[in-house]
């Protein structure tokens, strides 16, 4: 019986070089696809099509919600979100759901979330918010970690990569590094660093 590769899936090629020296390829395949939820699932969607995967995972950086997920912590996705899909009202954002379009929240595979939480007992475990604009201010901030009491995490692909592979009936996870908290921008405080080592450290739990 031939055992297909885990997809692992990031935005940019910094991130998957960051996960590749630690893999072995006929285990876990490594693609950079683009920023972005567009870009995450056309890019997905490009890649399950030409293979077999048994799981496909986004993995990068992202921000933390403070309080929630302090920098250099590693996040698990209970849930992922497109926390901006929807409509603006007088009385606040309307999420898609309430338009009758859709889903805006995917639920991470029951078996991937169990078996990277035992390769990962530290890891942080709750909603991923999927944004195509990052969070860069306080109220922002404070409206988001409101709307989504269980939200530990903000990232740009999750969503994207999500619908590809619930497309091709494929597994999907998130795994994420903090590199900075959520909230007013300020990239001279990312600890960029700290976030990389993060992936690096948890690189092996992907070869399941």
């Amino acid at each position: 019986m031939t055992l297909h590769p885990v997809l692992a899936v990031t935005a940019v090629a910094a991130e998957a070089d960051a996960l590749r020296p630690t893999l072995d390829p006929d285990l876990v395949v490594v693609e950079a696809v683009g920023v972005g939820p567009a870009a995450a699932a056309a890019g997905t969607a490009r890649l399950l099509a030409r293979r077999d995967y048994r799981a496909v995972i986004s993995v990068g950086i992202a921000g933390g919600f403070p309080g929630r997920a302090d920098v250099g912590a590693t996040v698990l996705a209970t849930r992922t979100i497109a926390a901006d899909l929807g409509a603006e009202s007088p009385d606040g954002f309307l999420p898609v759901e309430e338009l009758g379009f859709g889903s805006s929240v995917l639920e991470t595979d029951a078996a991937l979330l169990k078996a990277l939480v035992a390769a990962l007992p530290h890891a942080i475990t709750g909603d991923v918010l999927t944004l195509s604009t990052v969070t860069g201010t306080a109220g922002t901030a404070a409206r988001l970690a409101t709307r989504f009491p269980d939200a530990v995490a903000e990232a740009m692909e999750g969503y994207g990569v999500a619908i590809a592979a619930a497309g091709a009936g494929v597994p999907f996870a998130e795994l994420r590094a903090i590199s900075n908290p959520i909230g007013p921008r300020d990239r001279a405080a990312w600890r960029l660093a700290d976030a990389f080592a993060a992936l690096r450290t948890a690189a092996p739990s992907l070869q399941f």
